[in-house]
């Protein structure tokens, strides 16, 4: 039995998330389709991590087992010949037989985008909030996350881990032009972590929270005294770091 892995890139905007959902259309599924249809055979997608409706990717990673005598880089070929438009396999190679793109992964790495002006190109792929921010506030918001490990205050309730520890390794806003970017890695992320986090450090840089109250929320444990909720569309899943090089 082969196994496969793929660095996946898509557009979330059309889909109900990665995972597959039986009333719903999902990324999983149109790969896991456009897979047995070029093998001739159902075979099992796992992947790095599962990002919600509206959410995209530039560097999503999955893996699967074959007896397909198909070659690892036609894998490529062939599920781009198949595939919807807004879903591209960017690589495809044969891994060790143990290898596991969820369990194996050792730090995900998110960007979050926000717009400062309204667009009319932009509106599915970054976050306009229609107000002025304070990027030097949000700044020092970004550094209290990466000297935090507990995020209690910034799971969705819908989260089914109980362990809500991560370690932060990067955590920064930057600006270029009309937008502004927030980067954020660790080894691990709750349910909608990184969609609250960024819509309190937006909260913070309009003004309605302070940087003080920003670092007040981790010592409550409670997701109600955090902001809301940024919006999917700016999200996008932006690279899986493994032990071994991908190439």
């Amino acid at each position: 039995m082969r196994n496969i892995k793929i660095l996946i890139e898509y557009d979330g905007t059309n889909y109900k998330g990665w995972q597959i959902q039986s009333n719903a259309k999902s990324v999983q599924g149109e790969l896991t389709k456009a897979l047995r249809s070029l093998i001739g055979s159902k075979v099992t997608l796992t992947g790095a991590g599962r990002t919600d409706s509206g959410v995209h990717a530039m560097g999503q990673v999955a893996n699967f087992r074959t007896e397909s005598e198909i070659s690892a880089r036609k894998f490529m070929e062939g599920l781009n010949g198949t595939l919807p438009k807004d879903i591209r396999i960017l690589h495809s190679i044969e891994v060790e037989e143990d290898f596991h793109s969820r369990r194996d992964a050792l730090e995900r790495q998110y960007h979050y985008k926000v717009i400062k002006r309204e667009s009319a190109l932009a509106r599915f792929y970054a976050y306009g909030p229609g107000y002025d921010l304070s990027l030097q506030d949000m700044v020092t918001a970004a550094k209290i996350i990466k000297a935090n490990t507990d995020f209690s205050s910034f799971c969705n309730t819908r989260s089914e881990t109980e362990n809500k520890k991560c370690k932060i390794r990067k955590s920064e806003w930057r600006e270029n032009g009309d937008y502004m970017y927030y980067t954020i890695a660790a080894d691990r992320f709750i349910y909608n972590m990184v969609r609250s986090l960024v819509g309190t450090m937006i909260e913070v840089g309009r003004g309605k929270i302070t940087v003080e109250q920003f670092e007040e929320i981790f010592d409550k444990s409670d997701r109600s005294a955090a902001g809301p909720n940024a919006p999917a569309h700016g999200l996008y899943l932006e690279k899986v770091v493994y032990a071994e090089n991908f190439n």
